[in-house]
C-alpha cells in the first residue's frame, strides 16, 4: 500500500503543478491584494478538494457514466462561471489601463469571505477536477483498496493541495512579486482573463 499512497502523491502533484484555473486564481489574489485574502482562497479550494476527493472514493467515474446528463450539468455550469471570472479579470484590466494604481495600497482591499467563496467555485468548476478525480483518480482506488486506506488517500489528497497552494500564495505575496504585479497589473489581469474565458469555453464545448 505504501507504494499506492507514493504513487498517489505523485500524480496530483503533477496535476496541482500543471497550471489551471486555481493556480491563476491563488497567484493574482495574492499578488493583487495580500497574503491572508490568498490563503482565504487556498481554504475554500481546498474545500473543493474535499468535494471531488470525497465524490470521487465513493465511486465518481461510475455516477458519471450512468448519469450523463449530470456530466454536461457539471461542465456547462462550471464553463459559465469560469468565463464569468474571466469577464471580471478582463474588466478589471481595462478599469488599470484607464486608471492606473497610484500605490500599492490602493490595490489591497480587504474582501473577507469573497476569496473563499470564489476560491471553492472556482475549483469545484475547474475541468481539471472534473477530468482528474473522474477518471485519473478514480484509477487508483479499485475495490481492493480497503475502508482505512481510502481514508488514508482522501486526507493525503487535502493535506497536498492545502500545503501545495499556501506555497503558491506566499511566493506570490512576497514583496518583490508584489511590486511586479503593480507594474504589470493591467497585463497580468488582461491574460488571467483571457485564460479564465478560455477555461470555460473548452469546458462547455468539450461537455
Amino acid at each position: 500500500m505504501l507504494m499506492l499512497f507514493l504513487t498517489v502523491a505523485f500524480v496530483h502533484l503533477l496535476a496541482l503543478m500543471s497550471p489551471g484555473p486555481d493556480f491563476f486564481f491563488v497567484s493574482q489574489i495574492a499578488a493583487s491584494r495580500s497574503r491572508k485574502e490568498a490563503m482565504l482562497g487556498v481554504v475554500g479550494i481546498t474545500l473543493g478538494i474535499v468535494v471531488w476527493a470525497g465524490v470521487a472514493l465513493m465511486g465518481l467515474h461510475l455516477i458519471l457514466q450512468k448519469m450523463a446528463w449530470l456530466h454536461q450539468i457539471i461542465m456547462v455550469g462550471g464553463g459559465l462561471y469560469l468565463l464569468w471570472m474571466g469577464g471580471q479579470l478582463l474588466r478589471s484590466a481595462r478599469h488599470l489601463h484607464r486608471h492606473p494604481p497610484q500605490d500599492e495600497a490602493a490595490r489591497v482591499l480587504p474582501q473577507g469571505g469573497r476569496s473563499f467563496l470564489k476560491g471553492f467555485l472556482t475549483n469545484v468548476s475547474n475541468p481539471k477536477a472534473v477530468i482528474y478525480f473522474g477518471s485519473v483518480f478514480s484509477l487508483f482506488v479499485g475495490d481492493s483498496v480497503g475502508t482505512g486506506e481510502r481514508w488514508g488517500l482522501f486526507m493525503l489528497i487535502i493535506g497536498e493541495t492545502f500545503m501545495w497552494f499556501s506555497i503558491v500564495a506566499v511566493v506570490f505575496a512576497l514583496p518583490a512579486m508584489r511590486r511586479g504585479y503593480q507594474r504589470m497589473a493591467k497585463w497580468v489581469d488582461g491574460v488571467a482573463g483571457v485564460l479564465f474565458a478560455g477555461f470555460g469555453i473548452h469546458l462547455i464545448l468539450s461537455r
